[in-house]
């Protein structure tokens, strides 16, 4: 009985003993477990097609101006807004511009000048709807041809072209963007397609860029200064102030005309009438200098879908972010760098 006994003690020592062990492990806090949501993909900033900056409207189709440089019609309006500008040799020594317009619209531009066929091949590449006030034979075959959407001044003088009372015509022909819009309205043109976009650099391509000394360019197209353009490499805005005899401004605003990237590139240029109009060979190919970022490198142009564009041991070079200035030149030997 006596061994009973202690049996019995024994088995209840033991089950006193399990159930604090219980107690005890209950006591303890369990780790909590996190679910955790899964992270949503960073979002994608939306950049401007032609200029690879910010933007929260990636606008519609791009435009097209023919604006003149002729030092009456100095300073221009609404150049300083243009995403690219091409500056080619008209007639004689004579540059004019072609701005081609998608990020920003300004108020007005101008004044605006006649058209040639070369500049209507240059905004082909972007789609442009192209705006001009007058046009060589050439042009106007090539624009009446049935692929071009166009709006000419010829036609809409005193409308939606205006005349300025404080200069002389030709060089007093302006219009603003609603009235741009409002002419491609009139013609039915759709004005939704957004052209494709143009390569871009990252922050840290930038900043690695290497080459020579792209401080300072000069473009010369005869002997006088006239229509000499010039670059300065401006390090606070990081962009080229551009000047011909003087800086380069905007009428209206007193804004700077400042690109981010300045390409010259050589073509074969030809004189193919008595009054002096030219050809220009925009598909060959060749030579050009690339200024970016302060720096100056030797590349080659190519006819890219319509676009001249850099090229560098075959491959196509990205752009800085901002506006792109591109200037034609019949020879490079017209071109000092600094």
């Amino acid at each position: 009985m006596k061994k009973n006994l202690q049996r019995l003690l024994a088995a209840v020592m033991l089950l006193a003993l399990c159930t604090a062990c219980v107690k005890e492990e209950s006591s303890v806090p369990k780790p909590s477990v996190i679910k955790q949501e899964p992270s949503a993909p960073a979002e994608e900033i939306s950049i401007y097609p032609l200029t690879g900056l910010p933007s929260e409207n990636l606008g519609n189709r791009a435009f097209a101006v023919m604006i003149n440089n002729h030092p009456a019609a100095r300073p221009q309006s609404g150049l300083h807004k243009a995403d690219i500008v091409y500056e080619v040799l008209a007639e004689g020594s004579i540059t004019r511009f072609l701005a081609i317009y998608q990020s920003e619209l300004p108020d007005m531009i101008g004044p605006v000048r006649s058209a040639r066929e070369y500049y209507v091949d240059l905004s082909d590449g972007y789609n442009a709807f192209f705006v001009s006030h007058g046009w060589s034979p050439q042009a106007r075959e090539l624009l009446e041809d049935g692929n071009h959407d166009f709006l000419n001044g010829m036609f809409y003088d005193g409308t939606l072209f205006q005349r300025a009372d404080f200069r002389k015509a030709p060089h007093n022909s302006y219009i603003s963007s609603e009235h741009i819009k409002k002419g491609a309205e009139l013609n039915k043109a759709d004005f939704s397609q957004r052209p494709d976009p143009l390569p871009f650099m990252k922050a840290v391509e930038v900043n690695k860029l290497q080459g020579k000394s792209g401080a300072e360019a000069i473009i010369r197209y005869d002997k006088s200064d006239t229509f000499e353009s010039q670059f300065i490499y401006d390090k606070q805005s990081q962009t080229y102030f551009r000047y011909s005899t003087e800086q380069t401004k905007d009428l209206e605003s007193d804004e700077a005309v400042a690109p981010s990237n300045v390409l010259i590139a050589e073509m074969t240029h030809e004189i193919m009438d008595k009054q002096g109009r030219r050809s220009i060979n925009l598909t060959e190919g060749g030579k050009a200098i690339l200024l970016q970022h302060g720096v100056s490198r030797e590349v080659e142009w190519r006819n890219a879908d319509g676009r001249i564009l850099p090229y560098l041991n075959g491959e196509q070079v990205k752009l800085v972010p901002g506006k792109t200035w591109i200037s034609i030149v019949p020879h490079l030997n017209q071109v000092t760098i600094h």
